[in-house]
């Protein structure tokens, strides 16, 4: 009865992954079409941010896929072999639409990719380009480090909750349903994140001091980042003490926000976008951070605290009874 319902509940989430990949899938498609057809793909005809969620979505599906034989012959290491297994085919597939895809009959895909973290396509040609702005050919590879950061943490707590729940299924343990309640929901939040920054970059017209508006969404996006991370880690280390299972998930969070800046300012050539004008947003001397952005680390791993704390309250109270 309960491989059966195992059984059942896979087919669910390989159509679930199928589903929400159904958009990035779509994009790859097009891109491998266009470049069967011409050679090479059409400025106009780029899908915005196809590396990474091409890679992503393709790594997702996969790892739904092989989670039936994951649990079947690693059992209790299944979710380590099935991220394994996931996080290899992302990089594969990135490698394939990077030294497979040009764009605009010249420029290498990871190039036109990193213009795109300043301005959207339809505005590069006007754009007034200065010393911190990304020019063709000035291809550095250092910045997809904000890409693989969020490559990774996308992948890994999506994943997290497919085979959470799936293992919950097979043992019926529930000790960690609430755990994996909250970073499942915190991964889905993320994901709709970036779409919407896929989408928008969130508003930015390719100057370091963004509008209020994108302030406000990247502000929340790299918070929100960090409490996935979090709670990611969290969702391990429920029922431990409690130094362990609520501090060590704060520290990862705080420390996935710092390094997406990082990834920011490789990516900005030592410089971090500014979310207004002030002391409070302008960097420390020294460091790129500005105290708007280190309050944002730490409301990250505070956030992550709290709710770590609440869900490792909840597990003893249930516990006890």
């Amino acid at each position: 009865m309960e491989n059966k319902k195992f059984g059942k509940y896979w087919l669910f989430s390989l159509a679930g992954a199928v589903l929400i990949c159904a958009y990035p899938i779509w994009m790859g498609i097009k891109l491998f079409i266009a470049t069967s057809e011409n050679g090479y793909v059409p400025m106009e005809e780029y899908p915005k941010y196809a590396i990474p969620y091409v890679p992503i979505a393709v790594a997702l599906i996969f790892g739904v896929l092989v989670m039936r034989l994951a649990f079947r012959l690693f059992e209790r290491k299944a979710f380590l072999a099935g991220s394994a297994a996931s996080l290899i085919a992302f990089y594969l597939t990135e490698r394939i639409m990077e030294t497979k895809i040009v764009v605009a009959s010249e420029i290498p895909l990871e190039s036109w990719q990193m213009s795109l973290c300043y301005v959207p396509p339809e505005g590069y040609k006007t754009r007034v380009w200065n010393a911190v702005n990304v020019l063709l050919g000035g291809y550095s590879p250092w910045f997809k480090l904000h890409f693989y950061i969020i490559s990774a943490l996308l992948i890994l707590a999506l994943l997290n909750g497919f085979y959470g729940f799936g293992k919950m299924i097979r043992t019926g343990d529930r000790s960690r349903k609430s755990a994996l309640t909250v970073q499942s929901v915190s991964a889905v939040l993320f994901l709709g994140m970036c779409i919407w920054a896929c989408f928008t970059a969130f508003y930015r017209e390719g100057e370091l001091e963004v509008s209020a508006l994108s302030a406000v969404l990247m502000s929340a996006f790299f918070v929100l980042m960090g409490f996935t991370a979090g709670i990611f880690t969290a969702s391990f280390l429920i029922g431990k003490k409690r130094p362990v299972s609520v501090l060590i998930p704060a520290a990862v969070a705080s420390l996935v926000t710092l390094a997406m800046y990082v990834g920011e300012m490789i990516l900005l050539s030592g410089n971090l976008y500014r979310f207004g004008s002030g002391s409070f947003f302008e960097g420390i001397p020294g460091i790129a951070l500005a105290p708007v952005d280190i309050a944002l680390i730490l409301l990250s791993g505070l956030l992550t605290w709290a709710v770590a704390r609440l869900l490792n309250r909840k597990t003893e109270t249930a516990n006890f009874s």
